[in-house]
């Protein structure tokens, strides 16, 4: 969805209406709209006119998130090797999983169905850039696709909380070193 060019002053509320609500999102169950206007600096006027909705707000926190960790796949395989550069894109997926269940939890079904749909292209396609960088360079088995790892990441919506910070990471590693080529 492309948004319409707003005012220099516009944008830059919007962007810290979401980074507010990113935060809270990542470190909590709760998302209470005027906390966000608050905490980015702006009226709860100037928040509705960006956000109508809780779930219009929650929807951007997390396309948001999705163009991010995207955009993150070339520039990560520009700075390193290809193994160096997925595991850093799964650090990123970590940070991404952690606010992408917290917005699944708190916007109805049908929305959620909808924002999912929508970024397993785009995280699909960035994954196999960086797996066929790997295949490449020989350091990622050849029968590896981006579905198999999407898979096997889709455990990170089964953390606990409590459990995240010790988990998440490492499990991504050792899901990493399973996708190493072992010649």
């Amino acid at each position: 969805m492309n948004t319409p060019r707003l005012r220099a002053d516009a944008a830059e509320n919007r962007a810290r209406i979401v980074e507010v609500a990113r935060a809270a999102v990542a470190s909590s169950d709760e998302l209470k709209l005027n906390a966000i206007a608050k905490q980015a600096g702006v009226g709860q006027g100037t928040l509705y006119r960006h956000f109508p909705t809780r779930e219009d707000l929650l929807a951007e926190v997390y396309r948001h998130d999705v163009e991010e960790l995207v955009a993150a796949a070339p520039a990560l395989l520009v700075e390193h090797d290809p193994v160096t550069a997925l595991a850093h894109w799964f650090d990123r997926v970590a940070d991404y999983a952690r606010v992408k269940r917290g917005v699944f939890a708190a916007v109805e079904v049908g929305v959620w169905q909808d924002l999912s749909a929508r970024s397993l292209g785009p995280i699909g396609d960035a994954m196999t850039a960086l797996l066929d960088a790997g295949k490449a360079a020989g350091a990622i088995r050849p029968d590896i696709d981006a579905r198999d790892v999407i898979l096997l990441i889709g455990y990170l919506t089964r953390l606990d909380e409590e459990e995240w910070d010790t988990r998440a990471r490492h499990l991504l590693h050792v899901v990493l070193d399973g996708l190493r080529s072992r010649e």
